[in-house]
């Protein structure tokens, strides 16, 4: 079957797999370095000097090798490949069902993305949990069939969806103000820009825009997510941001590297790609990196319209 002739939303399900694919792979390091940073956090003594990216960075390197900063990408590829998918069909058909005769507002865009996103990290969560651990250094899964089965025969199936709380205080705005500012910001042009040959770069400077304001907005969750995951404790949300602030206070969830806002470009992934409904992110100390991974991935993806 040609793609031309597939169904609308069998399209966007297939334009977002591809563009999960292409993010996953360019950003999974800062992903990476990411969880590394909020991990380390989890672990320093009150008053201990905070750890940059770039020295997590050059750390992993050193103690391991060039390509571990790819590690986890299985479960990222096993999580995104279909995850981006669902989000970009879930966020056509719900476009298409109620906003057909018109653009959605500010708020109906924010209810459209966290809809979405609310939909594809709920199915996905189990693999978010593994790459999370595999991205962590702490535990030594060999495979994401054999991790699977290890979570759930020595710690039963709740931990595969530990964290959901956290992850939808994290995804479902993520993907909800970054669909309203990109949305808005796109609307706010004038159209000769818009349908100018710079329109590419303008949509990506909007979705890039769009991405660091969602990333600083979820950073906080993002942090308490990463904490709930590794640990086998399985705290609740409640419990771990209580952790976070007795031990480190309010900077505890706002951890000083940058990767949050790497990521964020990346979660713009879930944007849907012109002519396709457009769609957000997916996935804080790591602020830079995860904003940048949220912001560029998601610009992968890029195109609301």
């Amino acid at each position: 079957m040609e793609l031309a002739a597939a169904h609308p939303a069998l399209k966007a399900f297939m334009c977002g797999s591809l563009s999960g694919t292409c993010s996953t792979l360019l950003f999974q390091p800062l992903d990476l370095i990411k969880t590394r940073l909020q991990t380390l956090q989890k672990t320093a003594k009150p008053g201990a000097p905070r750890v940059g990216m770039f020295n997590v960075f050059i750390n992993v390197i050193r103690t391991e090798k060039f390509f571990s900063l790819w590690k986890g990408v299985s479960p990222s590829f096993v999580r995104c490949i279909p995850g981006v998918g669902i989000y970009f069909s879930t966020f056509y058909s719900l476009k298409q069902h109620y906003f057909l005769e018109r653009s959605p507002n500010a708020g109906e865009a924010v209810l459209l993305g966290a809809g979405a996103r609310t939909v594809a990290g709920v199915s996905m969560l189990p693999f978010t949990v593994i790459k999370t651990r595999f991205e962590s250094g702490c535990y030594n899964y060999v495979s994401v069939a054999g991790a699977l089965k290890s979570v759930y025969e020595t710690e039963g199936v709740r931990a595969l969806f530990s964290g959901l709380t956290a992850t939808l205080l994290r995804d479902a705005p993520f993907s909800g103000i970054y669909v309203m500012f990109y949305s808005q910001a796109k609307k706010a042009l004038p159209e000769e820009v818009s349908s100018s040959a710079y329109a590419p770069l303008v949509n990506f400077s909007c979705g890039m825009a769009a991405g660091v304001m969602a990333s600083l907005a979820t950073q906080p969750a993002d942090v308490v997510k990463t904490h709930i995951q590794v640990s086998p404790s399985h705290w609740s949300t409640t419990n771990a941001i209580c952790y976070i602030y007795r031990e480190h206070g309010m900077a505890g969830f706002f951890p000083r590297g940058r990767p949050e806002a790497a990521l964020g470009a990346k979660r713009l992934k879930y944007i849907k790609p012109t002519p396709l409904p457009v769609s957000l992110p997916f996935d804080r100390e790591a602020l830079v990196p995860a904003s940048l991974v949220h912001v560029l991935s998601h610009q992968t993806h890029n195109s609301l319209d």
